[in-house]
């Protein structure tokens, strides 16, 4: 879409709906829809003895919806807090709503990591190869999204499932060079717990769990997962919008996550 200041942008974000597969079953989304015609009883609160003949069209009073939601439904900013209590060396961990705004709106890079294997674990010698290959060197607060093969699994069964992971080395090399927010199209920034389960299963080390996220233990950052449409992306040249919904004390929040381009 191409905007009056001659910027293009593009839509990051999933469609939060009942019926596209997204999350697991426990903990999918739930929208109700209430029409025109089912308010008039609400009408009623604000105007008393209203009738839906007395209304424009006899459409009754208003649309509107009721959402039952995690924060971390949809397309969502993960905050420190979400990871481990503390960051930074013992530092209370942020909560989403006392993340800087400057980290939100920052140069966005893509790494092309659609042809690893579904539950691979990204290493830092894989960023460093990819950011190579892309001729590009990492500033601080660079918006880093990562592009893996969930992104075309969106909706599917395997959704969960599918998509290869960022590890702790690979988490540390960003957040190292100043990196503060980082995104995927997978439905977590780790490995799928799928993959990830058998691997400590194999052999014992629990520390694989959730390894990219518990990196934030030690340099504080944020990601935002369940990300669309990164294909669309060029590498870089690019600028990464994610402002998160402003929840007191909690380790998510919603955004509408945009890419804008200049032409």
């Amino acid at each position: 879409m191409k905007s009056r200041t001659g910027c293009r942008f593009v839509d990051l974000s999933i469609t939060l709906c009942n019926d596209v597969v997204t999350d697991p079953p426990f903990m999918r989304p739930k929208i109700d829809y209430v029409g025109h015609k089912d308010t008039v009883a609400e009408a009623g609160h604000f105007f008393p003895g209203i009738t839906a003949e007395a209304l424009p069209g006899g459409e009754g009073f208003a649309a509107a919806e009721t959402v039952t939601l995690s924060t971390h439904n949809g397309t969502h900013l993960d905050a420190p807090w979400h990871f481990h209590p503390t960051q930074d060396g013992g530092k209370p961990a942020l909560t989403i709503d006392q993340i800087p705004l400057d980290w939100c709106f920052c140069p966005g890079v893509k790494l092309d990591f659609r042809h690893f294997a579904d539950g691979y674990v990204v290493t830092a010698t894989d960023v460093e190869r990819e950011l190579r290959r892309i001729g590009y060197e990492l500033q601080p607060l660079d918006i880093v999204l990562v592009n893996t093969a969930a992104g075309g699994a969106l909706g599917r069964a395997d959704y969960i499932n599918t998509g290869c992971g960022m590890g702790y080395e690979a988490t540390m090399y960003l957040t190292s060079r100043g990196v503060r927010v980082t995104g995927t199209d997978a439905w977590s920034w780790d490995a799928p717990f799928a993959h990830t389960a058998r691997r400590v299963a194999e052999t014992g080390d629990t520390s694989l769990i959730w390894e990219g996220h518990k990196a934030g233990r030690e340099i504080g950052y944020c990601h935002l997962e369940k990300l669309h449409n990164l294909e669309a992306l060029p590498a870089h040249g690019f600028t990464v919008s994610c402002f998160p919904h402003k929840i007191q004390g909690a380790s998510a929040g919603w955004t509408r996550a945009v890419a804008i381009l200049e032409d």
